[in-house]
């Protein structure tokens, strides 16, 4: 699922929990609005975690390092 998924997963929730007044038997609308808005919130944060660690690059081993303390570039 991606974030169009989870974004339609909030907004479909969020529509179901607060704009539908609609009472069927045996079904409670708010509260599959509130599991459905859970569902997306959790998948979006999979989602962008995801394709955090993803983006992220180690260095090249001949890339210089910068020392913090003394804010030197030396070559290990």
């Amino acid at each position: 699922m991606g974030i169009g998924g989870c974004i339609g997963l909030l907004a479909v929730g969020a529509i179901l929990t607060f704009a539908v007044d609609w009472h069927m038997a045996g079904i409670n609308l708010d509260l599959v609005g509130i599991i459905m808005m859970i569902v997306g919130i959790i998948g979006l944060a999979t989602y962008v975690s995801i394709l955090k660690r993803r983006r992220t690059q180690p260095p090249s081993p001949g890339a210089p390092v910068v020392d913090v303390e003394d804010n030197r570039y030396y070559r290990g």
